[in-house]
């Protein structure tokens, strides 16, 4: 039997240390992966640093793995031994190690997890699961709580009338999020760094703005008016109080209000026009975009994995290093790991 072993963090402040770890078994509903490579989030070195989100240490991080299934759990179809997946670890939301990413297998869910076209490598592959769900809950989720509520992404959209800005175009979250929603018919204007306007582009944005611009919320307000259709709010893949919320919300408001999702805690203050909603982990909103788009759309080159990896290191033992990499500030890649 092959032996198990992880990046486990003791305690907050500690850095990784690599030890054994019993190897997962199948439950029902899930698989057992063997990774190739994983993938570092800003969510892994916070916490780190603060100790937040585990209800139990020591504990496993990582959210992002691809690599290649070598057990099948009870009730799970479509999956056999062998296939290349990519996967959403999820030991954030268990606090059970056998669900963290930074090991050498891992459990992970099955509706979660998709097969990856032998034209994408895995470390490829690793840059989109966390993003894949996060951007699904805030753009398919009903609208009533703070979300878009959109249709379901296709091979063959049609517009649907219907603009979204994106704040942070270029990050994970950000560029998978455009990528999604123009696949739902949407148009997408895209706001980040200059440099990574080629980056937002190609992910389908129809417009990108340099939100370093001193008249970024004039500047995207003239360009919702350009591209037309109505806006259904603002996507803050960055979620920043002091930056990105404060010109968000005043860009909103301008345009008469709307929603506005975040993935951190929310804004206090809000115009009565805003509907605010925060990004929480995942649930069934997000299957049918594993179980029904996200292979095909690889295999198509509908879905593309950007931003592209930088491969910083191989073996558990660099993890420390992806997560310090990732704390310093990436902008337009995303730091990925080879097992």
């Amino acid at each position: 039997m092959p032996q198990n072993q992880a990046a486990w963090l003791h305690a907050a402040t500690q850095p990784l240390q690599v030890g054994e770890i019993p190897m997962p078994k199948a439950a029902p509903g899930r698989l057992i992966v063997r990774n190739h490579a994983v993938a570092a989030n800003p969510a892994d070195w916070k916490i780190q640093e603060f100790g937040v989100v585990f209800k139990t240490w020591p504990n496993v991080l990582g959210a992002d793995l691809a690599g290649e299934v070598v057990e099948v759990g009870e009730g799970v179809e479509g999956f056999e031994d062998g296939d290349r997946v990519f996967a959403h670890a999820v030991s954030f939301m268990t606090s059970d190690p056998s669900d963290g990413g930074f090991a050498l297998y891992t459990s992970v869910l099955a509706t979660a997890t998709a097969k990856i076209p032998l034209s994408i490598s895995y470390s490829q592959a690793a840059v989109l699961p966390l993003a894949v769900d996060t951007a699904a809950v805030g753009l398919y989720s009903p609208a009533e709580g703070g979300y878009f509520g959109l249709p379901y992404p296709t091979l063959t959209p049609s517009s649907i009338g219907k603009t979204l800005i994106v704040w942070g175009g270029s990050s994970s979250v950000g560029a998978v999020t455009t990528q999604l929603a123009t696949a739902s018919g949407v148009k997408v204007v895209a706001i980040a760094s200059k440099k990574n306007c080629e980056l937002c582009e190609k992910a389908g944005a129809v417009k990108v703005l340099d939100y370093n611009n001193p008249s970024i919320v004039e500047d995207a307000i003239v360009a919702v008016k350009d591209v037309g259709g109505t806006l259904i709010g603002i996507y803050d893949a960055v979620s920043i109080p002091e930056s990105s919320y404060k010109r968000a919300l005043a860009i909103l408001e301008r345009l008469g209000g709307g929603t506005l999702t975040v993935v951190f805690t929310p804004p206090e203050s809000v115009p009565a026009s805003v509907r605010v909603g925060a990004i929480q982990g995942f649930g069934p909103v997000t299957h049918p975009i594993w179980r029904e788009y996200l292979t095909a759309a690889l295999e198509s080159g509908k879905l593309l994995c950007l931003p592209e990896p930088w491969v910083i290191g191989q073996g558990l033992k660099s993890i420390q290093k992806a997560l310090d990499e990732n704390k310093k500030g990436v902008s337009g890649k995303k730091v990925v790991l080879e097992l």
